[in-house]
C-alpha cells in the first residue's frame, strides 16, 4: 500500500488560511514494539497509544495494512494522518523485554531507542521538518540523545545546508530525563563538530578559544588556563615541545578546572586528552590516502573538553580536572628526525624511532603534570594507535589499566551509554618492548613494531604513571563510524 499523502484539499485550505509553514514544518516521531511472540503483531509506546486514541486507532489499522511488523530499527510514514502532525514516523524498538545483554555488553533496550529515533528524526528532517516532536519511548532521556545525536551535521561550510530541526518530548514522558539526554546528545555533538571541522578551521588556538567560549555561561565554578609555548618550556615538558617544533601553529597547554563540590577536600577526577589537531605523520610521513581524516587526531582532547563542557551543564557535585595538550605533528626542518632523543617532563629520556607515534609523546608530559593535582584517579584518552582499530574496530573503546575498581566504573558506565568497552592488557611483555631501548631510557615505538603496536603504546604511557588509579582508552577505533555502528 502506497504511503498517504497529503490531500490537495488540506494543501489548497493551507495556503488560503496561511498556514503553509505549519502544515510542512511540522513532524512527531512514534515508537512501537515488536511482539514477544513470533507473529507480527506490534505493541504501541504509551505516548503512540495516545495518539492512536485520538485518531481512533486509525494508526493501528494503518500499520497494519501497510506492510509485515515494523521491526526494529524501520520506520514508515505517515502523511496528513493528524492535524497538528502532517507527517509522523513511526519507528520499530525491538522488544520491549530486552534489558542488558551479557554479549553485547550494553542495554539493548535503550540502545534500540537511541537508534530508532535518531533514524526517525533524520528521515523527518530530510522531509524538510523544522519542528518534530519525540515518544519518550519509557525513556526519556535515551530517546532524546537519539535525536540529538541523529540530527547533527557538519555543513559549516556548505552553501546547502541540511534543515535545522528543533526537537521536544512529546507527551507526558519524563521532562527531565528529556533535559538530561538533549545534555549528553549536546556534549557528544561538540565533540563531533571539534573532530569534523577542517584542520585550518580548528587550530590549537581555536580549539582553545572553542572551549573557553562554551564554558564561559559556568565560569562560577569552572576556571580556564590557556597555557602558552612559553609557560610549556618552563614545565620542561620536552616530549610535548618535540612535536609541535614541526609546525608554523604554536602549541597551547589546554587546562580545564571544574570545581562541583565545595568540599576542597576532594581529590578531583583528572581527564587528559591527546590533541594533535592535524597528524601528518612528522618526517615520517603518513601516506596521502585518508589522511584527510587525521583533523580528529584530537578526538581525545575534544571528547574531554566536551565531557566537562557537559559536567558543568549537568552541575555535577564533583571536581574535574581536564588537561588537553594541542599541536600539530608536521613535517619541517624543525621536526623530530627518526633516532632524535627527546627528555620529557619527568627526566626520561626518548628515542623518537617513529615520529608518527607523537601522541604518547605529549601524553606522557601531560600526565606527568597531571600527578601534581594528586588526583583520585587518571582517565586519558587518545586516538592513539592505528593498531586497535585492527583489534576492535569500531565496536568499542580498548582500555588499559592498572586497577580493578576503575575498570569496573568504566564497564558500568559503557552498559549504561552503548559506548562499549573492552579491556586489554598491560603485561609486562609489552613494557619489556619499550624499554629495551639503544639510545633513550624508552623507545617511542614497540621493538616488533607490528606486534601488539596498541599495547606497546599503553605499555609506553604507562612508564609516566604512578597514580594507583589510571586508565588509558585507546579510541582510535571508534574514531568514525563504519558498518560495524548505524
Amino acid at each position: 500500500t502506497p504511503p498517504l499523502r497529503i490531500p490537495p484539499s488540506v494543501l489548497l485550505a493551507s495556503v488560503l488560511t496561511g498556514c503553509v509553514d505549519y502544515v510542512s514544518t511540522q513532524g512527531l516521531v512514534l515508537g512501537v514494539y515488536e511482539s514477544e511472540r513470533e507473529d507480527d503483531s506490534l505493541h504501541l509506546t504509551e505516548s503512540a497509544a495516545g495518539v492512536d486514541r485520538v485518531l481512533s486507532g486509525k494508526l493501528t489499522e494503518l500499520l497494519k495494512i501497510s506492510g509485515p511488523g515494523l521491526k526494529k530499527g524501520k520506520s514508515r510514514i505517515f502523511y496528513g494522518l493528524h492535524e497538528d502532525f502532517p507527517c509522523i514516523a513511526v519507528v520499530g524498538l525491538g522488544r520491549n523485554s530486552l534489558g542488558v545483554c551479557g554479549t553485547e555488553y550494553w542495554d539493548t533496550c535503550k540502545e534500540n531507542i537511541r537508534a530508532a529515533i535518531a533514524g526517525g528524526c533524520r528521515v523527518l528532517q530530510n522531509h524538510v521538518l523544522t519542528h518534530i516532536e519525540v515518544d519518550g519511548c519509557n525513556d526519556s532521556q535515551s530517546a532524546a540523545e537519539g535525536a540529538v545525536l541523529g540530527l547533527f551535521t557538519y555543513d559549516d561550510l556548505k552553501t546547502k545546508k541540511k534543515t535545522r530541526v528543533t526537537t521536544q518530548l512529546h507527551g507526558s514522558g519524563c521532562v527531565s530525563g528529556w533535559e538530561k539526554g538533549v545534555l549528553y546528545g549536546e556534549g557528544q555533538n561538540l565533540a563531533r563538530y571539534l573532530m569534523e571541522a577542517p584542520a585550518n578551521h580548528v587550530t590549537p588556538s581555536v580549539f582553545a578559544d572553542t572551549i573557553t567560549n562554551r564554558l564561559a555561561p559556568y565560569a562560577d565554578h569552572v576556571t580556564v588556563h590557556k597555557r602558552s609555548q612559553e609557560w610549556i618550556e618552563e614545565q620542561q615538558m620536552g616530549a610535548f615541545l618535540s612535536v609541535s617544533k614541526g609546525s608554523e601553529e604554536p602549541p597551547v597547554f589546554l587546562e580545564l578546572h571544574y570545581n562541583g563540590c565545595p568540599d576542597n577536600a576532594q581529590c578531583p577526577l583528572l581527564l587528559v586528552g591527546k590533541g594533535i589537531t592535524f597528524d601528518s605523520g612528522g618526517i615520517s610521513l603518513k601516506p596521502p590516502s585518508g589522511m584527510d581524516a587525521m583533523r580528529a587526531d584530537m578526538g581525545g582532547a575534544a571528547t574531554v573538553c566536551s565531557a566537562i563542557v557537559t559536567a558543568a551543564a549537568l552541575n555535577l557535585p564533583i571536581n574535574i580536572i581536564g588537561l588537553a595538550p594541542l599541536c600539530e605533528n608536521m613535517p619541517s626542518g624543525k621536526a623530530n628526525k627518526p633516532g632524535d632523543v627527546v627528555t620529557a617532563k619527568n627526566g626520561k629520556t626518548i628515542q623518537v624511532d617513529n615520529t608518527d607515534a607523537e601522541g604518547r609523546l605529549i601524553l606522557a608530559d601531560a600526565l606527568c603534570y597531571a600527578h601534581s593535582f594528586n588526583p583520585r584517579a587518571i582517565v586519558n584518552a587518545a586516538t592513539l594507535t592505528g593498531a586497535m582499530d585492527v583489534a576492535l574496530g569500531s565496536a568499542a573503546t580498548g582500555v588499559f589499566t592498572n586497577s580493578d575498581w576503575l575498570w569496573e566504573q568504566l564497564h558500568k558506565a559503557s552498559v549504561v551509554t552503548g559506548d562499549r568497552v573492552w579491556r586489554m592488557p598491560l603485561f609486562q611483555h609489552y613494557t619489556r618492548q619499550v624499554t629495551d631501548c639503544q639510545l633513550a631510557d624508552l623507545n617511542n615505538v614497540g621493538k616488533y613494531s607490528r606486534s601488539g603496536g596498541a599495547c606497546t603504546a599503553a605499555a609506553f604511557l604507562r612508564e609516566f604513571v604512578t597514580a594507583p588509579h589510571w586508565a588509558h582508552l585507546d579510541i582510535a577505533g571508534v574514531m568514525t563510524n563504519k558498518d560495524e555502528v548505524r
